[in-house]
């Protein structure tokens, strides 16, 4: 899956959006990080350029389980070790493996988002 095709999948997800929230600061990683979001937050990122993982929220049982289970799943570099894992692409976590856990951290962080918010949002998806 290139970086095209992940897009995709994520935008094809119910009342997602994207941005780049980052273009601002120093650190050139960062500026070149796109967010997926469900109203107000985000449940996905992944730099655009390097694009050699995505990160994502788990369950901590979960996350614990797969982490164990893949090498391509780790603890996220850069977010809340416990709710949110780093995902690789180049590993052994294969293309449905990755939209079943884009789709989880999804359906995750839309529980978390009250109905009010995800309004604006209902004519886009």
């Amino acid at each position: 899956m290139d970086v095209e095709q992940f897009r995709t999948y994520c935008l094809s997800l119910p009342f997602v959006t994207e941005k780049m929230p980052f273009l601002n600061v120093k650190d050139a990683y960062s500026r070149e990080v796109l967010c997926f979001y469900i109203g107000p937050k985000w449940f996905c990122y992944v730099n655009i350029q390097v694009f050699d993982r995505c990160c994502l929220k788990m369950k901590p049982e979960e996350a614990i389980r797969l982490r164990e289970q893949y090498d391509g799943i780790r603890p996220a570099w850069h977010m809340n070790k416990k709710h949110w894992s780093d995902v690789y692409f180049c590993s052994d976590v294969n293309t449905e493996l990755l939209k079943q856990l884009v789709r989880q951290s999804h359906d995750l962080v839309k529980q978390s988002v009250p109905q009010s918010k995800l309004m604006p949002y209902l004519n886009g998806n």
